[in-house]
């Protein structure tokens, strides 16, 4: 079976023998872009059914089981309903910014797919500032979900968006700090070269202590900046109905469902290039022969592998702890995981100084 490499390169090689350089180039964005849109479809049907049975397994139930095949099809089901529905734009609301905020929140995550490689050499866009552009273009989702609020007309999802906006600014500081631990060892912010520095091992297993710190505030953080519980306060049911998405029905309601899932799986393929090796084999010292081995492995099925693990992760935390109060999980961040994350980045940083990792 080809890699997803050769595919690539043999679609490339096809269209640029078959085509002017210009149409070449326009088709292989808008193959690229009709790509995305396709993983974005299966992402949301994949990850809103793993969501149901993991909750289900953690709460010792079945979970969807009616369905399709011991309930596959429910995920497609209600998608089908979400389509079919009117979608309602309430009459005090500004109707261009309600309806143009979910499509900002999806086009967001669409352009932070262009630097994520999924195997050896398949990648969008491989820019030498990478992790700086990954950080950027993450930021501008809290401007839709403003938007949303705001444009609703809506007392609550007002307050819902308030809440998720100090929230994703105020975790993206440690997010940032918890990046910049990995970028300081690596010397790089390109993610090819980030990747390529953990030949000789992941850098959770070499970077020591520092960077089991950095990962394990990486993961609190971004599960906050995707407003996943135990930091939903932006949702929480009991006191904003639905949050900023309130007034949203239909498609409009899909598209910010969609990309909270969506984000889930960028931010866990973000942590399993940094930490984990991304596409990157698990390799032990001189062990030539498990190393070979694990060489057999596609390096797509070793960054699905790690992210979905992280996803996992990310859907148990969900399922184990209580929701934080909005008092809490600001303090979490400002007292505790911020002081935290700059004495880290500075410990981080004599550790590259003085070459103290293997």
């Amino acid at each position: 079976m080809p890699s997803l490499e050769e595919i690539s390169k043999s679609v490339h090689d096809l269209l640029t023998t078959a085509l002017p350089p210009v149409m070449a180039l326009l088709t292989g964005f808008l193959i690229a872009g009709l790509l995305v849109i396709g993983l974005f479809t299966v992402l949301g049907l994949v990850l809103v059914f793993m969501e149901r049975k993991v909750s289900a397994y953690m709460q010792i139930r079945v979970g969807p089981n009616r369905v399709g095949f011991k309930g596959t099809a429910q995920t497609l089901a209600d998608t089908l309903k979400l389509v079919l529905k009117e979608g309602l734009t309430p009459s005090g609301s500004d109707k261009f910014l309600f309806n143009l905020a979910p499509f900002l929140v999806l086009i967001t995550s669409m352009l932070l797919m262009a630097p994520i490689p999924f195997a050896r050499n398949f990648q969008m866009w491989d820019l030498n500032i990478g992790v700086l552009y990954i950080t950027a273009i993450s930021s501008i989702s809290v401007i839709g979900i403003l938007m949303a609020g705001w444009s609703s007309n809506n007392k609550y999802s007002l307050l819902g968006a308030m809440r998720s906006g100090a929230q994703i600014v105020s975790y993206e500081l440690s997010a940032g700090m918890a990046i910049l631990t990995v970028v300081v060892l690596s010397g790089s912010l390109k993610i090819s070269d980030i990747i390529l520095s953990q030949q000789n091992g992941w850098w959770i297993f070499k970077g020591h202590i520092p960077v089991i710190i950095s990962f394990v505030i990486f993961i609190i953080a971004v599960t906050a900046e995707t407003n996943r519980a135990p930091f939903d306060m932006a949702e929480a049911e009991s006191e904003l109905t639905a949050g900023f998405h309130t007034e949203y029905s239909g498609m409009k309601f899909a598209l910010f469902f969609l990309a909270e899932y969506v984000n889930i799986f960028i931010v866990c393929a973000i942590g399993a290039v940094l930490f984990l090796g991304g596409w990157m084999p698990f390799h032990i010292g001189s062990w030539g022969a498990f190393n070979r081995v694990m060489d057999y492995i596609p390096s797509s099925v070793w960054f699905m592998s790690k992210t979905f693990f992280l996803i996992f992760v990310i859907m148990w935390f969900r399922w184990t702890f209580p929701r934080l109060r909005i008092d809490q999980l600001l303090n979490l961040e400002w007292k505790y995981l911020l002081p935290i994350s700059l004495f880290n980045l500075l410990l981080v940083t004599l550790v590259a100084i003085m070459g103290w990792y293997f």
